[in-house]
Parts: structure tokens; sequence; C-alpha cells
């Protein structure tokens, strides 16, 4: 059986340089950053051009950290558009490849198995990538970097790290290449899927970078890490027994739906209740449109400049239900429980958890059945006209109220501009 080898393809600063296109602009010229300016200096900068970075300046830092004296344009997110960029890029890759060889990472980043097509092309890895990143370049405007890998992990450091290091954007790894050029390498956080958590946890028990961690005791891995050290060890030793088709058929054997806001003000505990309500009555939507019932909800508030300690609340209930009037009943028993009075809240997050199929419906002796199917059917009708009609076509009295937010935020795409 042949080595396998893989592309990662990511679209540099996307987001900028897709507004930069848009205005004739080169990005890797001229200072730009995706920012919605109407959210103030603290707003996160959702991308900005090479050109920006060159000068210090910090992908998605806030607009305040931007060093004074440097001037750039700030373009407002337009979600949908990056949307309809991304949907032609994809297009691309299926001139190439088979879509069941390749797997969407991300908005602006793809793995492609193009072990079956170093034959059928001719070709070597890099002339394939060399003539996949023109086409998109020539196609849509955008420049595309490249990691090549014998597997989905080494293709991903080598975008990541090495493809960084060369003039043409690609980088390539094996096994042996990421003994001898990666092993050493640090800050761990450089590393897919090693987080600043991750790496404080290595750093206390002695190991600052991967060779450390091949070279550890397996025993000392496991105590620290659980299950999850076996990951840890595979890509420290530059292995990943995954494949893209795996990655596909993968079903995660648990569920959430979770939803949270920074909201553009303080508001007072009145306020957000309001919101409160309006987010879990757009879970609730969820989860009848999924077919699926929860009975474990979570609750999380930050107030304003973090001037009290965030609140993390959660709970098992007797139900087993998607009926919002159960779950809006639960959730307001948490939030006046554990929510200030006298604070100004910022951030507003909830989760429903342990879905399951609606067959496995459950409600306790005090619940008034007969309701919360009536309820279920009301939510169902509800989820067709939006399906048909926009998110907008139905709303209630208290989306009208000055403080909502439900009807803006219906126009958003991942919680940015949807234009």
């Amino acid at each position: 059986m042949s080595e396998k080898v893989y592309l990662c393809i990511d679209l540099k600063s996307f987001y900028a340089s897709v507004e930069c296109v848009e205005r004739g602009l080169d990005p890797f010229k001229v200072n730009l950053a995706v920012t919605d300016a109407a959210r103030g200096p603290g707003a996160i900068t959702l991308a900005i051009t090479p050109h920006m970075k060159k000068l210090g300046v910090k992908n998605r830092c806030r607009v305040f950290e931007i060093p004074y004296g440097i001037n750039y344009i700030k373009a407002k997110p337009r979600m949908r558009l990056y949307m309809e960029y991304s949907v032609r890029i994809h297009e691309i890759f299926l001139k190439y490849f088979a879509s069941d060889d390749i797997y969407v990472y991300s908005i602006d980043e793809s793995f492609i198995d193009i072990t079956p097509y170093l034959s059928f092309y001719q070709k070597q890895a890099k002339d394939i990538a060399r003539m996949v990143t023109k086409d998109i370049l020539h196609s849509t405007g955008i420049t595309a970097s490249t990691g090549i890998g014998t597997n989905l992990f080494l293709a991903k450091v080598a975008l990541d790290i090495m493809a960084k290091r060369t003039k043409d954007n690609i980088g390539y790894l094996n096994e042996e290449l990421f003994r001898k050029e990666m092993w050493t390498h640090e800050p761990l956080t450089d590393f897919w899927m090693i987080g600043k958590g991750t790496q404080k946890r290595l750093n206390k028990i002695g190991l600052y970078n991967l060779k450390d961690v091949a070279l550890a005791d397996e025993r000392l891995l496991y105590r620290t890490f659980g299950v999850n050290a076996a990951y840890l060890i595979d890509h420290a030793r530059g292995i990943d027994r995954a494949t893209i088709q795996e990655i596909k058929d993968h079903v995660p054997k648990s569920t959430s739906i979770t939803n949270s806001q920074i909201l553009f003000e303080d508001y007072n505990f009145d306020d957000a209740y309001l919101v409160l309500k309006e987010m879990v009555e757009l879970n609730v939507l969820t989860l009848s449109e999924r077919r699926v019932v929860t009975d474990h909800l979570s609750l999380t508030i930050r107030y304003s400049k973090d001037i009290i300690k965030a609140v993390n609340a959660s709970c098992k209930i007797t139900s087993t239900t998607n009926s919002f009037r159960i779950l809006m009943a639960e959730f307001t028993l948490l939030y006046e429980k554990y929510v200030s009075r006298h604070h100004p809240i910022r951030q507003l997050g909830i989760s429903f958890g342990n879905l399951k199929d609606e067959k496995y419906e459950f409600y306790d002796l005090f619940k008034d059945q007969d309701q919360a199917h009536k309820d279920q059917k009301a939510q169902r009708a509800l989820v067709a006209i939006k399906r048909k009609y926009g998110k907008n076509a139905v709303l209630k009295a208290m989306d009208l109220m000055p403080k909502a937010t439900t009807r803006s935020r219906n126009q958003l795409i991942g919680g940015h501009n949807g234009e």
C-alpha cells in the first residue's frame, strides 16, 4: 500500500483578503482590519491583512490593541460574502479531486487526500499544491498556503509552522522530517490541538517540547491526561491514524446545543433576563427542528469588566423534554438563584446537554403532559414557518422590546454581519 499524502490548504487572512479583493487592493501592501466599528474599541478584529501582521499587529486582537499611528481601513464583516467565496474555492477543489477526498475543516481551511492523484496527474505533491493554489489565486484573487504531510496531523503542522518559513507558502513533513525539524520547536501551543491549558500541564511535569513528550514515561502522561494521552503521544511521534473518511463517518457519542452572546452595552438584571428568554426560545426551536430532547441545562453569566466572578451554573432536571415552557421555568430558577441583581451584565451563555431522540421524552408526575405536547406542536409550526419565510417571519412581543436582541441577531451569520 502506498504512503498516504495529504494537503492542508489555508486561505491566508481570508476575511481581510476578500475585503481587499472587493476593493481592488493588495492585502500584502495595505492595512485593513475586518471589524465592526459600531462595537467600539473593544471589538475583536476577525482578520487583518498580512501587511498589518508584518507591522507587529496580532490577528484577532481588539481594536484598542492596534498600535497608535498605524492607519488602516476598517471593513465591516460580511459573513455571507465570505461564505460565497468559500463555496467558489470549494468548487475549485472539486475540479481536481472527488468530494470523498475533501474534508472542509473550516470556512478557510480544508484537508485533501491526494494519494490517488499523484499517479493520476503524474505530478509530485508540491506540484499539485501549486496547481490548485494558482487556480484559487487566478479565479478569486485569494492567496492560499499549503501544508503537505504523510498524515493529517503532519499536514496541519506543515501548514501552521513550516509553510510560514517558505517563499512559496508550501511546507512538507513526514515522520522523519518531523522529528528532525519539529521535535524541539517551542512553544507547544504552535501545534495543532495543543492549547494553553495542555501546555501548562505539560510544563508542570517537566515537558516543554514534543521530543520531551515522545520520550516521557507514558504512565505519567496517562495519569495527567487520561485517555487523551493517546493522541498526545501519537502526535509527539508524528503519528495520526485517522483518515478523512473516518472523520466524516464519526458520530459524536454525546451532543449539546449552545448559544452565547456578548451584549453591546451593560444590561441590568431584568433586561438581561429578557435576552435569556430569547436565547432559550431559539435553542428550543433548534431542539424541535432536530427532534431531540434534553435534561441538562447550563447557564453562564459574565459581568461588565469582570467586576465580580462569572456565574457558571448547571442542573439536571426531572423531565427530558424540548418544551419551552418547562425549560424556561428551569432556566428562570437558575438565573434567579445565581445571578446578581446589582451588577451590570455583559455576556450570557446557555447550553442544552445530554441530547436524546424525542422517543426518550419523559415528564415527571408534576408536569402537564398535554400542555407540553401542545407546546411541541406550536414549536414545530414555528420552525416550519421560519424555515420557509426567514428567521424574522414570526416574532414575539418580547422580541420588539428596546433591549431585545433576537431581530438583529437573526440577521447575523456566526455572530457577525450577514451581508
